[in-house]
């Protein structure tokens, strides 16, 4: 299998390196100063930070916009998911940096969502302003009151009226709700729950100013609250839209989040191979400058041992990262699903582990602000969750394997899930 990319992608790679190199790494305490400032002098910390604003003009110059998008009608200078990998792994080493090129989840997902289930007019008024960086988005899944590690479980009702659906429920975890420039949502609801089981549900697109949607609160994670982007737990009280807002029609809610949450599961890989090789940057850099007991930390014998273990988890990693890129590519997201599984497993394990050596590297440092580690190891470990638990997608691997030697009765697709 050739890994090789394309010299288009090598290009762009150059240019990414650079642009991090100037414009994100050097500005990384000014993110967090920003939004804290916001919270101390302007009273909320909801606000866009004018850092990210001020960049994205400069990456579209540079053609580093909308990365993420495949090949297709709309984008024919769209990159396959092999070429996309390293540029998504280098966008992840810094966790707002997607962001600035356009390329932050969830609006990827929401994007190519709308993209290929949704109608000329639905692309019209929200995958255009979505694609062009004025509107943000956010996917409505996962709830509080069921395990929504089986989607099935999903209460949320999208009932028709007329000419209206009518959507009622309680929702949590929804990335990018806090933000003031979400203007969309995609929920996931049921609409016939005598249906079959993966027949009840469907998709629909709600405008975030539609009466009836409260905002409840932001849900920290390890006590970080990710503002201005932020996870959000929100009601649909009798929240009325057209019945054209519904996607690809009812019933059809498992097709599109398969869809859907391929390519983002492989993207959270991406980028959570970028957050180990930074941390791992980060350990050679601490233990070469630090001396205990007479010699650098860097010459003692355990610390090698990480090093070298770390080295060859994040590239075992890369490499299945890679196969499952180019399996989409050549063979489909279905065909893929082992390994879409696989990687999904894999990918935010070895990030979590190199991250806590990194932190231990680090000693008291490590946990603090002063260092990127305690936040990408709260932000990575919440991937053990997100787009589903490791204890689904093990049970899906095992059942594929399994499949191999004995007739199963069982349904073989991916979870459905988002966390």
């Amino acid at each position: 299998m050739n890994f090789d990319y394309s010299d288009r992608c090598k290009e762009l790679q150059a240019r990414l390196l650079a642009f991090m190199d100037q414009h994100v790494y050097p500005n990384e305490n000014a993110f967090r100063q920003e939004v804290d400032n916001n919270g101390t002098h302007k009273g909320n910390r909801w606000i866009p930070t004018e850092l990210i604003e001020r960049l994205k003009p400069l990456a579209r110059e540079q053609g580093l916009w909308n990365l993420f998008l495949p090949k297709s009608a709309r984008a024919p200078e769209g990159l396959s998911n092999l070429d996309y990998a390293p540029l998504c792994e280098i966008m992840g080493r810094v966790g707002w940096a997607p962001e600035v090129f356009n390329c932050a989840a969830p609006d990827t997902g929401n994007m190519e969502t709308i993209e290929r289930y949704g109608s000329e007019e639905h692309k019209q008024a929200w995958l255009e302003p979505l694609l062009r960086g004025e509107i943000r988005s956010a996917f409505a899944m996962t709830e509080p009151a069921v395990a929504s590690s089986d989607a099935t479980n999903i209460e949320t009702r999208i009932e028709r009226d007329g000419g209206d659906y009518v959507i009622n429920g309680r929702k949590w975890w929804i990335s990018g709700a806090g933000d003031p420039r979400c203007k969309i949502f995609i929920v996931m609801g049921k609409t016939d729950p005598t249906a079959a089981r993966h027949a009840q549900q469907s998709m629909i697109l709600v405008p975030a100013d539609t009466p009836g949607i409260t905002i409840v609160r932001p849900l920290p994670v390890f006590g970080y609250d990710d503002a201005p982007h932020g996870h959000c737990e929100i009601v649909f009280e009798n929240v009325r839209v057209p019945a054209a807002s519904l996607l690809l029609g009812e019933g059809r809610g498992f097709e599109i989040a398969q869809g859907r949450l391929g390519p983002g599961r492989i993207h959270h890989c991406m980028r959570a191979i970028g957050v180990a090789e930074r941390a791992l940057e980060l350990m050679c850099l601490r233990l070469n400058s630090r001396v205990a007991f007479g010699k650098k930390i860097s010459e003692q014998g355990v610390w090698r041992e990480r090093i070298a273990e770390s080295r060859i988890q994040i590239d075992t990693a890369r490499l299945l990262t890679l196969k499952t890129a180019a399996l989409m590519d050549t063979v489909g997201n279905k065909h893929a699903q082992a390994e879409i599984a696989m990687i999904k497993v894999l990918a935010p394990n070895v990030a979590q582990q190199v991250l806590d050596w990194s932190i231990q590297a680090h000693g008291a440092a490590g946990v603090s602000d002063e260092f990127p580690l305690a936040y990408q190891w709260a932000g990575n470990r919440t991937l053990r969750l997100a787009d589903g638990p490791d204890e689904v997608h093990r049970n899906a691997i095992a059942k594929i394997e399994l499949a191999k030697h004995i007739a199963l009765g069982e349904d073989l697709a991916l979870p459905v899930t988002r966390s």
